[in-house]
């Protein structure tokens, strides 16, 4: 067998990479493993102030790769527009998506019309965006990789969350879908479904997310920024179709 990190350099170091949502969480956590490993990593976020600290901590840690920010929203079509415009001129195209910018929700009974709608905008079509995106400047090399960041919630349906169930069981079926349509393209589709991972999202506060990772009962973001490296550091020949990250104590 190869050098472990034969596999790193030949599907991730200097691959063009776009991190939605990777300012915070598990996109940064991503972004930052990304970089580390050689790769050329263009991330965006809705907060400028999240993006410039990722921008400054990502740098000071790693000097391997490259990284790149720009402040944008995935559900504004200038944006999304004016974001491959940046990737095209940096990069000249894209190797891999990580398809991650998304939003918590609560019951139905919470919220209102306008928020649920700039949720499905947020978890649902940009996915859909930048996937497709992604397929259209893929299509011409003949290679590319596409992971999609869903839930353990598409599977546990827990009644708290029922918009947020909806917008990952979509996610499930489109990343199953879209595979199907593109892999004769040479384009991969991974879906990488985790359980409870700290982070904004997480109702629980900080401290108390701290000690259900002690319990082994929640994730951290970098457990699933390993899985996204496992994924990408396989050979042409090997889809990792879908992975699910629980917690070992979660029961799910």
């Amino acid at each position: 067998m190869e050098i472990l990190s034969n596999y790193f350099s030949q599907n991730i170091a200097q691959k063009r990479i776009i991190v939605t949502g990777g300012t915070t969480g598990i996109g940064k956590a991503i972004a930052d493993l990304l970089v580390s490993l050689g790769g050329r990593v263009l991330i965006f976020g809705r907060n400028e102030n999240d993006l410039n600290n990722a921008m400054h901590d990502i740098k000071s840690k790693s000097s391997s790769g490259e990284i790149y920010g720009i402040s944008a929203d995935v559900t504004n079509k200038e944006d999304i527009r004016m974001i491959w415009e940046r990737a095209d001129h940096l990069f000249g195209g894209v190797d891999i998506l990580i398809n991650n910018a998304a939003l918590g929700a609560e019951s139905i009974t919470d919220g209102n019309y306008d928020e649920w709608k700039y949720i499905l905008e947020t978890n649902v079509l940009g996915y859909m965006a930048f996937a497709r995106e992604a397929v259209d400047r893929m299509t011409i090399q003949k290679s590319g990789h596409i992971i999609n960041i869903g839930s353990m919630s598409a599977e546990s349906k827990e009644k708290r969350s029922p918009i947020y169930v909806a917008t990952k069981t979509a996610t499930r079926g489109f990343s199953t879908s879209l595979r199907k349509g593109i892999n004769a393209l040479g384009i991969k589709v991974t879906l990488i479904e985790p359980g409870a991972v700290t982070s904004d999202m997480q109702q629980d506060p900080k401290e108390v997310q701290k000690e259900k990772i002690k319990k082994m009962e929640m994730l951290k973001a970098e457990d699933i920024a390993m899985s996204v490296a496992f994924c990408l550091s396989q050979h042409k020949r090997c889809d990792i179709v879908s992975i699910q990250v629980r917690p070992h104590l979660q029961m799910i």
